[in-house]
């Protein structure tokens, strides 16, 4: 009994083993990302700067790639076309960058890293550079990609059960998934009844871009899989790499940008 009682407490305390950790990174990340969201302008710029680099070089590495500060710099050509030049231009300019570079050095994964770590980037810096409603929508977006991963995190630590995809990701369970999706929705419900506007219908497309990102997660977990590395890198404490703290981005960031583009008023003011 006393055995059986000590497995029970070790389980526990390795669902939640990483969460101090986790804590300690998202306290100093997560203020510095909302200062930028406000901010937008040069600091929001910057930060996609730094984070699109970032990416490059982590894919590189992944890659097995021998320069991969070469892809670092692909993506710095890539955000000035998006401060630059708009949207339009940037997304022909990445279309034939990503097929350059595989022509170049001969390798299809390496392109393909091109449009995986910069079409995510591009759609963010669109998104909140937009006059008039570039804050609402990023922070539509932020607190719904941010209200999964942690809906996600609790519920699936907390409730356990049946897993999501375990030969993709052993650690995802049904109930996090779920309670990821909710949690996201509810999260963008709140922003929109904050700003007086329809909370269900925020709600809707809060569950759209929650899927987004749960599907970017698992396609990261998949290229990790396929790859037989854990983490796309170290750059995090306690969340690995910038692929494995952005892939919900990644994702649902074009999602956001083209909902963004075809509504009035914005996401969490469509009406």
């Amino acid at each position: 009994m006393h055995a059986l009682s000590d497995i029970t407490d070790k389980s526990a305390d390795n669902r939640w083993s990483d969460l101090s950790i986790r804590t300690a990174s998202a306290l100093v990340l997560g203020p510095l990302a909302l200062f930028c969201v406000w901010y937008g302008g040069w600091a929001w710029s910057a930060l996609l700067l730094i984070a699109m680099g970032g990416l490059g070089w982590e894919w590189g590495r992944l890659a097995g790639f021998p320069r991969p500060l070469a892809l670092v710099a692909v993506m710095a050509v890539l955000w000035c076309s998006g401060v630059f030049l708009g949207p339009v231009s940037s997304l022909v300019n990445m279309l034939w960058i990503a097929a350059l570079t595989g022509w170049l050095y001969k390798s299809r994964f390496v392109a393909l890293g091109v449009p995986y770590a910069a079409l995510g980037g591009l759609c963010l810096l669109w998104l909140r550079l937009r006059p008039e409603i570039g804050l609402e929508d990023t922070a539509f977006l932020v607190l719904v990609v941010w209200g999964t991963d942690i809906g996600a995190y609790v519920f699936g630590r907390l409730l356990g059960g049946p897993k999501l995809a375990p030969k993709i990701s052993p650690g995802k369970t049904w109930s996090g998934s779920f309670g990821g999706l909710l949690s996201g929705a509810a999260a963008g419900a709140l922003l929109a009844w904050h700003l007086q506007a329809e909370p269900w219908q925020a709600f809707a497309v809060g569950l759209v871009l929650s899927l987004c990102a749960q599907g970017g997660d698992l396609l990261e977990s998949a290229i990790k899989r396929k790859l037989g590395v854990k983490d796309s890198g170290h750059t995090i404490p306690g969340h690995g790499g910038l692929f494995d703290r952005l892939d919900g981005f990644l994702a649902a960031g074009p999602v956001a940008a083209l909902l963004a583009f075809c509504v009035h008023g914005g996401v969490p003011l469509w009406g």
